[in-house]
């Protein structure tokens, strides 16, 4: 994300066409970059935006308002955790945690909502944030950190999300077994 980039906006279409159509008339409306714009399981499409919170909300309106009955999920955050990018791009440092958390949802918008909530509840490092590529629609968060932050921000975050309905479960895994962090990392 650019320095003049404050903030990301993304939704989540149940049309791969309509999603394509959104995207352009999106980018049209005002000043954004697209970081992705995709097709994810199942045959849905998603918009992912950066740019001033004015422009991403413009944008993410009228990729909301005139495609409503396609819409599946949508968020704006004003001010991302800087973290989030390089968990979807899977470039996090790992390190051996004492904790690892994991939350999963049916919504791709959703599950970067928790990550981000996660990030800025405790100190915890965002490992992985996987977007609904092969696995029949669903998303999933990966974090580390010490016991009690991992906690804290599996409740903050799920609380959050929670009333959305596309929360499907979450975990803490105190200690993770060397063998199987190398299978994660």
């Amino acid at each position: 994300m650019n320095k003049m980039s404050k903030a990301i906006g993304l939704v989540e279409y149940r049309s791969v066409a309509i999603g394509m159509k959104a995207a352009d008339e999106m980018v049209k409306t005002a000043e954004v970059d697209i970081i992705t714009a995709q097709t994810v399981c199942p045959g849905k499409y998603i918009v992912l935006v950066s740019g001033k919170l004015s422009a991403v909300t413009a944008v993410v309106e009228v990729g909301t308002a005139h495609y409503d009955e396609y819409v599946v999920d949508h968020f704006i955050l004003g001010n991302p955790d800087a973290s989030i990018f390089s968990a979807l791009y899977g470039t996090t440092e790992t390190g051996k945690p004492e904790a690892l958390g994991i939350i999963e949802t049916y919504s791709v918008a959703a599950i970067i909502k928790a990550a981000d909530m996660a990030a800025k509840t405790s100190s915890i490092n965002l490992i992985e944030i996987r977007i609904a590529r092969g696995m029949s629609g669903k998303s999933y968060v990966l974090f580390s950190g010490e016991l009690a932050a991992v906690e804290a921000s599996i409740k903050k975050a799920c609380k959050e999300i929670k009333d959305e309905g596309f929360l499907l479960n979450h975990s803490v895994i105190p200690n993770p077994d060397p063998k199987f962090w190398q299978t994660i990392c």
